[in-house]
């Protein structure tokens, strides 16, 4: 149950600040309420607090409280903001207890400046929190819709649905007939399966012909009998982007085990260090794509980026030995949003200049570690990296240099909304 809620996040700087009193208007046409310009809750002389909440059971998404440490380290080292340090109160919640996460976030609230980084299976019960004060900023990936769409969140990668165009038009070129056949496997969850719709109206704007697409159990943990109906329905190009690694490892085992072999396109859930050796290694996976909007954080793109190998770095030196996944970026990302705002903030910072200088950043890349959003405007991205993997690595595939100017993030189709999905 657990692991599929990985498919339903996908896979995602203006002007000054002030901190004057006035209350600027939103683009959602939200007023910054007044009296968030005199809230100074969770912060000192010395040290600005910050609330993550995170869903701790299995382990699942451990990682966004880790990434989000691990990014306040890092600035504290460098001497914090403005003097001050930033500290974190990391409480983990327990999956399907959607009590215990709004309980958990009217204390953050009551004592944090700000929640930052968290990512929650129950992030809807704390978002009636947020929603109820709206002075709090709330700097964070949400499974939630409404939680996101509210006036005082903002994401490093703002999810709206609808699909990238960019990584479609690029199959669709490279194999034009085999996007005719097109084939995908679909968690039977409705937040997988919304997110389905969404590629698959971007696939048929575009032409492509979806032959086999299929809901499986969540249970399910052998898809031989999919791969054989799959080969007896034509499916010549396989997109698998919103399987996290243990159900995409179990097709890639099918298709090995049946001698079948279509194109096969993964995703930023499925982007993992334990993909290759949980299929049965580089001879079954090799010649697979991954599209994602996020850099090879993993380590491949480590001497191209320096934020990939600080953000390695610094996981480790919070947490020795942890396996950084893409829950881990997600903190990191959202940490180092809310700092490049606090520092727009002010010397001496409310959570009224926080939220107005997080209002005024259009453009986030997390110095290129994931592609350019605007979370102020809460526009996703529509530039994204494509690899290959080749002798069990994942390998860019003719993106742009990272010296470009859009940091090695191919930018050449735009965002698609599915019709009525922004009204």
């Amino acid at each position: 149950m657990l692991a599929v809620v990985a498919m339903t996040v996908a896979t995602t700087l203006a002007a000054c600040s002030s901190t004057t009193s006035s209350a600027p208007v939103a683009a959602s046409g939200s007023a910054i309420p007044a009296a968030a310009f005199r809230d100074h809750t969770g912060v000192t002389p010395t040290t600005v607090r910050i609330g993550n909440i995170s869903t701790s059971t299995i382990g699942l998404f451990t990682g966004a409280s880790v990434g989000t440490q691990a990014y306040a380290a890092y600035v504290n080292s460098t001497g914090g903001v403005n003097g001050r340090k930033i500290v974190v109160d990391s409480t983990p919640d327990t999956y399907n207890d959607g009590a215990q996460n709004k309980a958990l976030t009217q204390q953050d609230i009551g004592r944090d400046f700000a929640m930052v980084g968290s990512f929650s299976l129950n992030d809807s019960y704390g978002g009636t929190v947020l929603a109820a004060n709206p002075s709090v900023p709330n700097v964070s990936v949400s499974l939630d819709q409404a939680t996101n769409r509210l006036p005082n969140t903002f994401s490093p990668q703002p999810a709206v649905g609808g699909w990238e165009l960019g990584p479609l038009v690029y199959f669709q070129k490279k194999y034009p007939a085999d996007v005719l056949h097109a084939g995908a496997l679909i968690a039977g969850e409705p937040s997988a399966e919304t997110d389905w719709q969404g590629e698959k109206a971007a696939m048929e704007h575009l032409g492509y012909k979806v032959v086999y697409s299929p809901t499986f159990q969540i249970t399910q943990a052998n898809f031989t009998q999919n791969v054989i109906d799959m080969r007896d329905a034509g499916v010549k190009i396989l997109f698998i982007e919103q399987m996290p690694e243990s159900y995409a490892s179990a097709v890639f085992q099918a298709l090995d085990a049946q001698n079948f072999h279509p194109v096969v396109v993964l995703g930023a859930s499925t982007y993992s260090n334990a993909l290759v050796t949980a299929s049965g290694g580089p001879s079954v996976v090799d010649g697979a794509y991954l599209e994602q909007a996020l850099s090879l954080y993993l380590g491949g793109d480590a001497s191209s980026i320096p934020a990939v190998s600080r953000f390695l770095s610094w996981v480790q030196k919070v947490s020795p030995g942890f396996k950084p996944d893409l829950y881990t970026l997600y903190g990191w990302a959202s940490a180092e949003l809310f700092v490049q705002a606090l520092r727009r903030a002010g010397s001496n910072p409310s959570r009224g200049s926080e939220l107005q200088a997080l209002r005024s950043i259009h453009t986030f890349s997390a110095s290129d570690l994931i592609a350019p959003a605007d979370p102020a405007a809460k526009t996703p991205a529509n530039c994204y990296i494509i690899a290959r993997l080749v002798n069990g690595q994942f390998v860019r595939t003719g993106d742009p240099p990272v010296t470009s100017s859009t940091g090695g993030y191919r930018c050449d189709q735009p965002y698609f909304y599915p019709p009525g999905s922004k009204d």
